[in-house]
């Protein structure tokens, strides 16, 4: 089975992070994003990826030049436009060339979802369309879902306003297709699956659901990038890469942080609930909380930093301070 991965976005509210890469390209305890979800698939039996590319198709095929990412083999098909989820569902299949049953998934989420289980749920029911859910505490902010005692879809409510949820049961945006949802998505127009597709669908009866609580974490905020760094140091996935090597002073206070490989560490700093990728140099009595640097970030002395995101190669001046109001969501 093909599966597509949606990997086209910009990632804007990981900038500067994605300045120069896509997000699904950017490290997850050392590992590409995109290399997680393969994994994911290859375990459940997918036999090959295409990766659905809009933003800098050229970092995944630099990356990749073997035509494999951990593993899989991929193909790719490369958007002339932004076509949205639906649209660039349509593109890939077309592109492609796929008829037959297909699993469809956003590149920047991350689960150990039971993908041969979604499959097979999806096999019986005889459906169009089926998608995997998950419970979250404020579901406002995803695509909610009611069904009936067969998983069949009553309601499909894209972001509805808070407190008005019909449920706690969101979208986790992957999916399984078949081939003939191509006709519903027009062509070559910037088309939304969760907005225009999925609703429509669950008018006529043939889309389906099923609950998949289990790891999930949709990584689109520096918050959340955090958040999937720590969880894997925690424990809270299926696996957990060899973790790189770093040079950190015995004096150095390193609380609930991922330090990227070669990155150097200082006297008496302290860094918490951070995430620091290769290369980077942490002076000595720097403070560094609650945030991102990129590669071969350098923070001087004493110099503090809260709740921000750096970009690759800046250089943050010696008793500088540093914090970021809340983003908005």
């Amino acid at each position: 089975m093909l599966a597509i991965v949606l990997v086209g976005g910009f990632g804007t509210r990981l900038r500067p992070l994605t300045n120069h890469v896509p997000k699904q390209m950017l490290p997850i305890c050392g590992l590409p994003m995109i290399e997680w979800v393969a994994l994911q698939l290859a375990k459940h039996g997918v036999s090959e990826m295409g990766l659905a590319l809009g933003y800098r198709p050229d970092a995944f095929l630099n990356a990749y030049p073997g035509g494999t990412i951990a593993g899989l083999p991929y193909r790719v098909a490369v958007e002339p436009e932004v076509l949205g989820t639906a649209g660039a569902i349509r593109f890939a299949l077309e592109e492609l060339d796929v008829d037959e049953t297909v699993v469809a998934l956003n590149g920047d989420v991350l689960t150990d979802l039971d993908i041969t289980a979604l499959v097979t749920f999806h096999q019986r029911q005889k459906a169009e369309g089926t998608i995997a859910l998950q419970s979250v505490n404020d579901p406002s902010r995803f695509g909610v879902v009611t069904t009936d005692k067969n998983g069949r879809v009553a309601e499909f409510v894209e972001k509805p306003p808070k407190g008005t949820e019909p449920s706690n049961l969101i979208n986790a945006g992957a999916y399984v297709l078949e081939p003939e949802i191509i006709n519903r998505i027009p062509a070559g127009q910037q088309v939304s699956v969760e907005r225009e597709i999925f609703p429509h669908m669950a008018r006529e009866g043939s889309l389906y659901a099923v609950d998949s609580s289990t790891y999930w974490l949709d990584t689109g905020t520096p918050e959340q990038y955090i958040e999937a760094n720590l969880d894997v140091m925690r424990g809270l996935r299926d696996f957990v890469p060899e973790l790189p090597t770093n040079i950190v002073d015995p004096s150095a206070q390193i609380e609930e942080s991922f330090l990227g490989e070669g990155t150097e560490v200082g006297a008496n700093a302290r860094i918490k609930g951070s995430v620091l990728l290769s290369g980077c140099k942490i002076s000595n009595n720097a403070k560094i909380k609650n945030s991102v640097l990129a590669e071969e970030v350098q923070i001087g002395d004493s110099a503090e930093i809260d709740g921000c995101v750096i970009g690759r190669g800046e250089v943050i001046e010696p008793g500088s301070e540093f914090a970021w109001i809340k983003r908005p969501n």
